[in-house]
């Protein structure tokens, strides 16, 4: 996870909060550092809810990491939920040969999928900054009806 300099501690705490409790610490410097001593670097390709919007159709495969009561609450019509906390049981199960969309609710827990998916050679997909709240903004995408999360629990 990159982050910017002065937000290290707020990064472990949004870690811990998706199931990752080890940080074992960051890179002084940031990614610049890195870069600055020719280490290799990748990329993600990340769209706005906007251009999703743009490229959805009902034949898109969409995967939501969120909560299973996040999605149980409501989701992009279609959608698949394989939350992240759980990733190393749904990993292997992946098709890189069918594109896929990613999102989960603003965009941290997805680009940290799209982190472990990259490391497992998985790179046909598209992560949507901003996840589903602003999928949701947008109001061009199908979406369930809302149910309350404290209902689906």
């Amino acid at each position: 996870m990159i982050v910017e300099e002065g937000t290290e501690e707020e990064a472990i705490t949004r870690l811990s909060r998706v199931g990752f409790d080890n940080v074992l610490g960051y890179l002084k410097g940031g990614f610049e550092a890195w870069k600055n001593n020719g280490k290799e670097t990748d990329e993600i390709k990340r769209i706005s809810p906007e251009e999703f919007a743009e490229q959805f159709s009902e034949t898109s495969k969409v995967i939501d990491v969120r909560k299973i009561s996040e999605y149980s609450a409501e989701h992009v019509d279609n959608a698949y939920n394989k939350p992240l906390d759980v990733i190393s049981d749904w990993v292997n199960t992946i098709d890189d040969s069918e594109h896929f969309f990613l999102h989960c609710a603003g965009g941290y827990r997805s680009m940290i999928a799209a982190s472990i998916l990259n490391s497992h050679g998985i790179r046909n997909f598209t992560e949507i900054e901003g996840g589903f709240n602003g999928i949701k903004k947008t109001g061009k995408l199908p979406t369930s009806d809302f149910v309350c999360q404290s209902k689906t629990l």
